[in-house]
């Protein structure tokens, strides 16, 4: 029987966790023990709230630890778990010689994208904001180097240009668990981790995405300010600021109906220029038409566009920064 260790946080990574423990016992591995970011400090009274992921395995009774770095105290805490695989996905932290040398299967993470392309922590924006037409699922060994390792399962994903950031992350999830069952069936059947492939091509890399990445600039294209809105759903989200007050953009799409419906008004980047009921609120860009569908005010609930509208009557004409 195989001991698996996971690392990850995020809601997304707490899907990967779940469909592999409910595949635990018939696939010949148990999770022995869970890593996971320390729990974060939420909402008006500052709460210290557990990451998905710990949340999730505390109620399964899996044991987790939640270092604030993997130091020596950390890989004396992980020992005691005789882990013989480490599985990551989305745990955010660098693992050190030290540390991949307590499981002697090795180290395998789960990275959603066309891998060399992408790496670093931010993939499923990177592939959205550029407008591919495919990425993939990819499962690498763990090394020294940030997503340089082999590649040992992929399966490359079309895109549609409809994907959020969470959708999109959310399904690289669940195909990556099937991915990982695979690798961990090999290694029940082998007792050692599978060869894997080195990547090949032009390496790119992403980095952290900032509250300020999602200011909206309205000089840009409708095309541009879409495929944001998009990739950065639902965080850290995009925004922009109405009459001095920040106005947050859920979901929009390009305008492709007939110019007329905006009766001919103009003006610069920004300005609201017509409200349309089968398309949304139109507001012009540096290039064509954003079609808006869905926005929020600050402390207020999310609104579709209609309910928007019914509360926000000089709304048209105003000019959003």
């Amino acid at each position: 029987m195989i001991r698996v260790l996971f690392a990850g946080s995020p809601e997304a990574a707490k899907k990967t966790l779940e469909i592999l423990t409910n595949a635990q016992k018939e696939n010949g591995f148990e999770i022995a023990g869970v890593l996971s970011n320390p729990p974060s400090a939420k909402g008006r009274h500052k709460d210290l709230i557990p990451t998905s992921v710990a949340a999730y395995a505390e109620s399964c009774g899996i044991p987790v630890l939640t270092p604030e770095h993997l130091d020596g105290a950390a890989r004396e805490a992980v020992r005691p778990l005789n882990a013989d695989l480490l599985v990551c996905f989305a745990y955010g932290h660098i693992f050190g010689p030290k540390f991949l040398e307590l499981f002697p299967l090795g180290g395998i993470n789960l990275h959603p994208s066309l891998l060399p392309k992408y790496r670093g922590c931010t993939p499923v924006p990177a592939a959205i904001l550029n407008c591919d037409k495919q990425t993939a699922v990819t499962i690498q060994t763990l090394g020294l180097k940030m997503d340089e390792g082999d590649i040992l399962a992929q399966t490359v994903v079309d895109l549609n240009g409809t994907e959020t950031g969470e959708s999109l992350l959310n399904y690289s999830a669940e195909e990556g668990a099937k991915l990982i069952l695979e690798v961990i069936k090999k290694c029940v059947a082998s007792g050692k981790l599978p060869e894997g492939k080195p990547q090949s091509g032009e390496a790119s890399y992403t980095g952290i995405i900032t509250k300020e990445d999602g200011r909206i600039k309205w000089n840009e294209s409708a095309k541009v300010i879409e495929a944001k809105i998009r990739a950065y759903y639902p965080e850290p989200g995009c925004w922009c600021m109405e009459n001095g007050a920040p106005l947050r953009i859920l979901e929009a799409r390009l305008f492709t109906g007939d110019a007329s419906v905006t009766g001919g008004a103009d003006g610069v980047p920004g300005t609201v220029l017509a409200f349309s009921k089968p398309d949304g609120i139109l507001i012009k860009t540096g290039e064509g038409i954003l079609s808006v569908r869905k926005l929020q005010r600050q402390g207020k609930n999310a609104m579709d566009y209609k309910s928007f509208m019914n509360g926000a009557r000089n709304f048209i004409g105003t000019v959003l920064e």
